[in-house]
């Protein structure tokens, strides 16, 4: 096989390296390590070992500029989970030489595919950060990237643990692992998006002195919040059981090494791993220990890893529930994009070429952040802390969100409906003569799966005539599947911000739906928060999605509160009718006049659900002026 310079003293190197990672236990550790695959044809391709890194020009899986190990060390947690990690060095490092991690923990990183078998010809390293990879010219600035198996996935043992405390484990023995390897400063960084955003913020939460910034773009941030709401389940209370019981259980490669075949099967020699994983969804108490564990806003407590962000206020996937606990509950230094986009990543774009998110400069910005933490670089440039798009489009440059000039409580009054998943709705938009089918934003996932990655589109938008025909049985007197309520008209522009909070006393059993919609002076209403509930007799507090929406000037805030109607739950509808008493609504209020812009374009996702999400609602009684004396 073709040595380079470079194998020659990182082979020695991460012999040692192996040394570090101390006596496995359990049944994987008798796997034994296979040798290093040589080619020795035309379309063969060299497999890495710990000992054998191998370059892309022995491998073309391998980046360019890159040296490609494999590693396997135990998890912190005493179980004899064996994990796997990827190791991408720069190529050419000289014998001694040193540089900072950038790690990365997940499930996505199995040689055959992220969420399927991705139709690779040999075995290679993930190329799910290639972009990153690339973006940030990363081994050229002088770091290591590593790709770590989560417990279950890829070439690791051991049961899935959807974030609970074994993968809790598994981010703590990384990130130690990575920080001891003889070619590591000591110093590591995370990366990811979605799931292995997730796996960054549970790195800051473990708050280990190795762990000098974390990077974490729309992850989740309460693990409940992902499968119920405040009892509720939503669609993915089994389709994202399914998902990682299948990427788990995926076939890897042919030409991967014996140990990393051995481990990736383990999920289906233990099938009572898939069977608990699909268990612990099914739990829908918040307050159960199982959900507990996953807490990740509560446990960041006190934490101060610096910590760079991004959040799409209004995305399908993983939405912004307890952002706002999680990083009040930080201390530490904070850097974050937040804005109006779905799913994406910071250097996305769209098919037209767009940026996903509007705004320039994701990989640099980045790249500076790691310098900074990483390397004690001062930065060149200075960036905002937060640069928030709100719903207008517009950015700004802000040093901490939520900025709140002015906290409200404002006075909603109450109403009656009836719990029936909007069937009285339906029946009164049917006799007007309105279609009353929901249209549905795309197709479900064929196999019933939602990972975090990719969520299907499965939550049907109202017919647009619902609200209207709703508010109009309303103002004659009948009771139907929600009532409305609203303000009087803002003098000036307002921006709601942070997280909404919805209290009310209720008579009757059953499920609310909370919808705040921003009405302009033509009757089109934009839906921008909402939030649902399972509801009994007594007082209910419930928070919304953090939202950061500018009212204009002359727009009227309207609230409706009823039956769950549309969205992404699977609710069972009690049939009462449900009275509403002493309804209220706490507002956190920010002043446009204020902000400070910063560079940024209206992220294209913007349209699209504005045009999904307008709809038609005639003007009501005000019964509450959202800024109390006209002026913030």
């Amino acid at each position: 096989m073709r040595r380079h310079r470079a194998a020659g003293w990182a082979a020695s190197a991460l012999v040692s390296a192996l040394a570090l990672t101390g006596t496995l236990t359990g049944p994987a550790a008798a796997v034994p390590a296979a040798a290093p695959a040589a080619p020795t044809a035309a379309g063969e391709h060299a497999v890495a070992t710990a000992t054998t890194p191998v370059t892309h020009d022995e491998n073309d899986r391998v980046p360019k500029g890159a040296v490609w190990t494999q590693h396997y060390f135990p998890s912190s947690d005493g179980s004899g989970t064996e994990l796997h990690a990827d190791a991408l060095l720069p190529e050419g490092l000289r014998k001694g030489q040193k540089v900072p991690v950038i790690l990365s923990v997940g499930p996505y990183f199995g040689h055959s595919g992220q969420t399927d078998v991705e139709g690779w010809k040999h075995t290679g390293p993930s190329a799910r950060f290639q972009d990153f990879i690339e973006g940030s010219d990363l081994f050229r600035r002088g770091y290591a990237f590593v790709m770590v198996d989560l417990r279950g996935f890829g070439g690791s043992t051991g049961c899935l643990d959807w974030a609970g405390p074994g993968e809790q484990a598994d981010v703590k023995a990384a990130i130690d692992w990575a920080a001891k390897q003889p070619w590591s400063t000591g110093a590591v960084g995370m990366y990811g998006k979605s799931y292995d955003a997730v796996t960054g913020l549970i790195g800051n939460n473990l708050d280990q002195r190795a762990l000098k910034a974390v990077v974490a773009q729309e992850p989740v941030w309460d693990m409940y919040q992902y499968i119920y709401s405040n009892g509720v389940p939503r669609p993915n209370v089994t389709g994202t059981a399914n998902a990682y019981n299948s990427i788990a259980t995926l076939d890897q490669m042919a030409d991967d090494d014996a140990r990393y075949r051995a481990n990736s099967q383990y999920e289906k020699a233990h099938p009572e791993c898939l069977t608990e994983n699909s268990a612990g969804y099914r739990i829908a108490d918040q307050w159960d220990e199982h959900w507990t564990s996953r807490d990740l806003a509560k446990m960041a407590k006190g934490t101060d890893t610096p910590l760079f962000v991004t959040q799409g206020f209004i995305e399908n996937n993983t939405k912004p529930e307890e952002m706002q606990e999680y990083l009040d509950n930080h201390k530490g230094p904070e850097r974050g994009w937040l804005g109006q986009w779905e799913h994406v990543r910071g250097g996305d774009r769209t098919s037209d070429g767009r940026l996903a998110m509007g705004r320039e400069g994701w990989y640099d910005e980045t790249l500076s952040f790691y310098d900074q933490y990483l390397k004690g670089s001062k930065p060149k440039v200075r960036y905002p802390a937060y640069a928030v798009e709100d719903s207008t489009g517009a950015w700004r440059a802000q040093k901490t969100w939520p900025v709140v000039e002015r906290p409200v409580t404002l006075r909603l009054g109450g109403g009656a409906y009836v719990d029936d998943g909007g069937a009285s709705a339906h029946a009164a938009l049917a006799e007007s003569g309105t279609a009353t089918t929901p249209t549905t934003l795309g197709k479900p996932s064929p196999n019933g799966t939602w990972d975090m990655e990719h969520a299907p589109r499965t939550d049907p938008v109202a017919p647009k005539g619902l609200a209207r025909e709703q508010v109009k049985r309303q103002q004659a007197g009948d009771t139907t599947s929600s009532f409305f309520v609203w303000s009087e008209p803002v003098e000036e522009a307002v921006r709601i911000t942070g997280t909404p909070r919805i209290s009310l006393n209720a008579q009757g059993k059953g499920n609310v739906m909370v919808k705040l919609y921003d009405v302009a002076r033509d009757g089109k209403a934009v839906m921008f928060d909402e939030q649902v509930s399972l509801l009994d007799s007594g007082r209910l507090s419930v928070d919304l999605k953090a939202t950061d929406w500018t009212l204009r000037a002359g727009h009227v805030l309207a609230v409706e509160i009823g039956s769950i109607q549309t969205g992404s739950w699977r609710d069972t509808p009690s049939g009462e009718t449900i009275t509403v008493k002493n309804a209220q609504l706490k507002l956190a209020l920010d002043d446009p006049a204020d902000d400070v812009a910063t560079a940024g374009d209206r992220s294209p996702f913007l349209d699209t659900y504005l045009k999904q999400y307008t709809v038609e609602l005639p003007a009501g009684r005000p019964s509450f002026t959202v800024v109390p004396g006209g002026h913030l």
